[in-house]
């Protein structure tokens, strides 16, 4: 069994910063690509970024040059450092893992419950 679960997301104002974790733990024989998607109220959810286990990054338009994304193998966690904050980042934010769990030789798509973040002033 796989959990992901993440932290960080909270009110702050614009211009502002946060950061985003999100760990995986449980049976996991190895992770391949890690990313962050969120769903604004109304909207469906969108891609943020992405990074594979090679550390190639993919990005958003709205986002590219303000947040990163990161990964730490080590630990099963993947980070999204948000930088100038605008208030339609506000979106439940939502962690994915693709990975094989020990006992499969297929990677599958995990996701976190979610964790809100308010742009506001």
């Amino acid at each position: 069994q796989v959990q992901l679960v993440e932290s960080g997301g909270g009110l702050v104002q614009p211009g502002g910063s946060l950061r985003l974790s999100c760990a995986a733990s449980g049976s996991i024989f190895a992770i391949n690509r890690m990313g962050w998607y969120r769903q604004a109220p109304g909207k469906e959810r969108e891609l943020v970024a992405t990074i594979t286990n090679g550390g190639s990054t993919n990005y958003a338009d709205s986002v590219r040059g303000r947040f990163t994304i990161s990964r730490d193998d080590a630990k099963n966690t993947v980070y999204l450092q948000m930088n100038s904050l605008k208030p339609e980042d506000t979106a439940v934010y939502y962690c994915n893992f693709a990975l094989t769990p020990i006992g499969r030789d297929y990677a599958m798509n995990y996701w976190g419950k979610g964790t809100l973040v308010t742009v506001s002033s």
